[in-house]
């Protein structure tokens, strides 16, 4: 072959093994580019639960949120990371704001949330970064000084007295534009600091929104738009899910004739309940244009959480109206698809009735603020067992950090740590519940697995130090068996077929290492038993013997056997 055919031969050659080297790599990056976008913490629909996935891992958040302003001082916070993690959470809940976060127009600073994002890291905690943009607790306080001082650009609320609050009008464009602006820049940084670690695994789009004082926003633009047509994409949506709606708006609805068209009060009447969806609307809708623009940078899962209804309140105006309150949640699923979760802070004692109004069967659910102490103990047991729940999170862990650590919400994350990969597991299948007990509510019969279970306080000979609640998270891992956890409480088994009467195999304390049961006391005798009066036990289907835990929290391992 010629010389000048040979160069062109190689040239050939040499082009299309770049060429092939050029589209394996391309396809090389489409494939990792695929790979990475899974590892984004996200939430998944997995069996009968919907779950966090963290490194495409399930993920159950033992959490706790900051004070408002502690985290505006990485030196404040600075000796309470160790502290947090030494307290067996393995989440930190943490503000961060606008008006820190661009302190000018345009400029942003960053070393706030750096600072806490490589705190965390080394305490092996993650995080959950809250959002405190236009508004928190319903007020404007988180906003920069650039846009409170200017109100012509970013107009404030304003109520029926004339008054203006200092509370920026959630139907002003340039206001949401702003926020939603701000907060792409800080998913953009998150992403460019956090995007292959994955501390930070949730965001919370604003805090407890929604306007006081009165039913609605009174602005000349507010009243304008509030005569103006019900969007078209909220009368679908109702239209759409006429038969599943919340019962206050379908009753709203129905009063009025089920119209397809018209205003505010011509579809839902007039009054402060008309008032209150109008408000749910627009604050939804805001809130889904910041949301949005975040997830448009990083789409990290996220949520809006509820200042909820308080037994005092007559009305929207006494609590944040417009906000996502159970009875309008209708309304902000039609107008902020963007978000993933509305999420109740709950401070009331009646929690359990709270979180099954709150929870929605085709959304996660989470707590993001709770009590502490004993009450938050069981409380963390019954929305993870009896909700699927992707967290428990009490607020100010902060504020007695010492005392904390040796409180009543750290020995239960310690036991609920153990429990973890069984909860998740558990929470697909179906196979998990809880209860929640107290001097009102001192039973509950649930049937999981092949039994029914008959759960009570406890109450025995032994009465010294029954706690006033009393709390079991009961997880079936067999035909016969079960594990126990919980505080103040105690278990009958009743088989949920035939005549046969369930005895135990054995029931035994310990603990999980390395997710390894550990065994420890195998419990009989005084332990279990609760009488001796054998026929009158017999009579009921029962031994007369319990799976009880006494001083809890603490695990049994439970085998039972039919006789």
């Amino acid at each position: 072959m010629p010389c000048k055919l040979k160069f062109f031969f190689l040239i050939f050659l040499v082009g299309c093994v770049t060429i092939a080297s050029a589209r394996v790599e391309s396809l090389f990056s489409l494939n990792k580019l695929r790979q990475d976008s899974t590892l984004i913490p996200h939430l998944e629909k997995r069996g009968k639960a919907i779950q966090l996935m963290v490194d495409n891992k399930p993920y159950l958040v033992l959490g706790g949120e900051l004070h408002n302003s502690s985290s505006s001082s990485l030196e404040y916070m600075k000796p309470m990371w160790p502290k947090l993690a030494k307290a067996h959470l393995n989440t930190v809940l943490a503000p961060v704001s606008w008006e820190l976060t661009e302190p000018q127009k345009g400029k942003f600073d960053f070393h706030l949330v750096d600072g806490m994002i490589q705190q965390a890291r080394k305490n092996n905690l993650h995080l959950i970064l809250l959002w405190f943009g236009s508004w928190k607790n319903g007020q404007s306080h988180y906003a920069p000084i650039w846009v409170k001082k200017n109100e012509q650009q970013f107009p404030l609320v304003k109520i029926k007295n004339g008054k203006h609050l200092e509370i920026l009008s959630p139907l002003n464009e340039q206001t949401a534009q702003a926020d939603a602006a701000a907060f792409a820049q800080l998913m953009k940084h998150i992403k460019h600091v956090d995007g292959e670690k994955h501390t930070v695994i949730m965001m919370q789009v604003e805090n407890e929104v929604g306007i006081l004082a009165d039913s609605r926003d009174r602005s000349n633009i507010a009243d304008k738009t509030f005569a103006e047509d019900v969007p078209v994409q909220l009368v679908r949506y109702l239209q759409d899910n006429k038969n599943n709606l919340r019962k206050n708006i379908y009753q709203l609805w129905k009063n009025n004739g089920f119209k397809a068209s018209g205003n505010w009060t011509t579809i839902f009447g007039e009054g402060t309940a008309a008032d209150e969806l109008f408000m749910a609307w627009k604050y939804a809708h805001f809130i889904n244009e910041v949301a949005k623009a975040g997830k448009k940078e990083y789409p990290l899962p996220m949520y809006v959480n509820a200042w909820i209804v308080q037994p005092q309140d007559k009305g929207p105006g006494d609590y944040p109206g417009g906000g996502p309150q159970a009875h309008v949640h209708d309304i902000w699923k039609a107008a902020a698809p963007d978000i993933d979760m509305l999420s109740p802070d709950i401070y009331l004692p009646n929690f359990a009735e709270i979180c099954n109004e709150y929870k929605e069967n085709d959304k996660g659910f989470f707590t993001p603020e709770s009590r502490s102490g004993e009450d938050g103990a069981g409380n963390a047991f019954y929305a993870i067992g009896a909700c699927n729940s992707i967290d428990y999170s009490p607020f100010g862990v902060d504020g007695n950090i010492n005392e904390f650590e040796k409180g009543p919400i750290s020995k239960a994350y310690e036991v609920l740590s153990q429990l973890a990969p069984l909860i998740l597991k558990a929470q697909c299948e179906g196979t998990i519940a809880a209860v929640s007990l107290d001097k009102n509510n001192p039973r509950q019969k649930i049937h999981l697995g092949n039994y029914i279970l008959d759960v009570e306080r406890r109450h025995s000979w032994d009465t010294i130090g029954v706690a006033d609640k009393g709390y079991a998270l009961i997880i079936a891992t067999g035909p016969d068996e079960y594990f126990v956890a919980g505080n103040d409480f105690q278990i009958t088994f009743f088989p949920d077929s035939g005549s046969k009467t369930a005895g135990f195999d054995y029931v035994e304390e310990g603990f999980f290492e390395q997710g390894k049961w550990l065994a420890g006391r195998r419990l009989n005798g005084d332990e279990i038993s609760t009488s001796i009066r054998l026929a009158d036990m017999a009579a009921k289907g029962k031994t007369g013997t319990v799976a009880r835990v006494a001083k809890g929290p603490a695990i049994l391992k439970v085998k039972l056997y039919r006789f």
